[in-house]
């Protein structure tokens, strides 16, 4: 049996209708550039997550990047990071001419660490950038008290969030901006790629939008450089009909990773995810944690099972050859270097069929069952 991460097949078979229908009605309409469709998405989102703005942009790295910007981060500027998510959350600091700093996370939700960030803080400090990692919020009650006490911009990675929340309020409006990605793997993703970013505030917003224009508001006048950011109508026409259907999206994730922590739970080979009081997840990924080092066996008898898997991150960001001139050494954060070791994501899309994962417990467990 064979089963993937990710069936964008099966996605599309069933709103067929609605994306066809969505894309007639953006090439019919002859508004190709921005246009009502784009203006709708953002109308939509910005309800959603409860932000005053939302800017739509070409992507979440452009999300992170412009956001870096508006916030005023540039040369000279500290801007930490967890050293255990995607590149572009540190990427997007290089790119808008910050240094990042890594900082460790924490053991059970893997995002970053409030007394790690803390430690971290210099009088260079500029931002921090807390990730929603896997669809699980960060500690933003801890780390805004400590970014808050001390001038520091927090920029909320919600990359891999939407649907996510914390004490009731949701991911995207839990900093003083929030950067979504839509890519097609995302709960939320384009047929193609696009992102945003939300905020509460009216001159970030404005920045974000001028930044994504060549940094003009119109009519050929240019108050700063910028660059060109647009979310593309069709994507935002898609991504509305989405829309309509990412709350059964979610549960269905979310009673997919029931089903496998109900299986694998105390389980003295496996770690199953926590849902962290507080916190609404989204379950972007279903990552197990498999000890003894034993992670990339289980990946490929898997795989000779026909069920794929991925590893969400193989090396921390502070050990990757583009960041070495920064001074990262191997054991300098220890809990993400374990994390990266240890980490397995499985399938977990909504569109998992029962006998798919009927098939990936039954395999997994044949395996941890042999380890014991």
């Amino acid at each position: 049996m064979r089963v993937p991460m990710l069936d964008t097949r099966a996605q599309f078979q069933s709103l067929r209708e609605n994306l066809l229908e969505a894309a007639e009605r953006v090439l019919s309409s002859g508004q190709w550039i921005g246009g009502g469709e784009v203006r709708a998405l953002e109308e939509e989102i910005s309800a959603r997550v409860g932000a005053r703005h939302a800017v739509a942009l070409a992507s979440g790295t452009d999300a992170l990047l412009l956001s870096l910007k508006a916030l005023g981060v540039g040369a000279g500027s500290d801007v930490i990071v967890p050293t255990f998510t995607f590149f572009a959350t540190a990427g997007a600091v290089v790119n808008a001419g910050g240094r990042p700093v890594f900082c460790d996370i924490e053991p059970e939700g893997m995002n970053l660490d409030p007394g790690s960030f803390e430690r971290a803080i210099t009088d260079r400090t500029r931002a921090v950038i807390p990730v929603d990692l896997f669809g699980q919020c960060a500690d933003y009650d801890a780390i805004g008290g400590i970014a808050r006490g001390r001038g520091i911009a927090v920029l909320e990675d919600a990359a891999q969030a939407i649907g996510a929340a914390l004490d009731g309020k949701p991911a995207g409006s839990l900093g003083d901006a929030a950067a979504f990605s839509f890519y097609p793997t995302k709960n939320l993703g384009a047929c193609g790629d696009a992102g945003m970013t939300t905020t509460d505030d009216d001159s970030l917003a404005a920045g974000v939008r001028r930044l994504a224009a060549h940094g003009s508001d119109g009519g050929y006048i240019h108050k700063t450089v910028g660059t060109n950011s647009r979310c593309d109508p069709l994507q935002a026409a898609f991504l509305r009909a989405k829309l309509a259907r990412l709350d059964d999206w979610i549960a269905a994730r979310v009673a997919n990773a029931a089903r496998y922590s109900r299986a694998f739970s105390g389980h003295p080979a496996l770690r199953v995810p926590p849902v962290l009081p507080g916190r609404v997840h989204a379950f972007h990924q279903y990552v197990i944690r498999v000890e003894r080092g034993a992670r990339d066996d289980l990946s490929k008898h898997l795989a000779e099972q026909g069920v794929a898997t991925a590893v969400y991150y193989p090396l921390p960001l502070h050990l990757q050859e583009c960041f070495a001139s920064y001074g990262g050494r191997p054991g300098d954060l220890p809990v993400a270097e374990q994390a990266a070791r240890t980490c397995l994501a499985l399938p977990i899309h909504p569109d998992l069929a029962e006998e798919q994962q009927e098939h990936v417990i039954a395999q997994l467990l044949a395996w941890a069952d042999r380890q014991v």
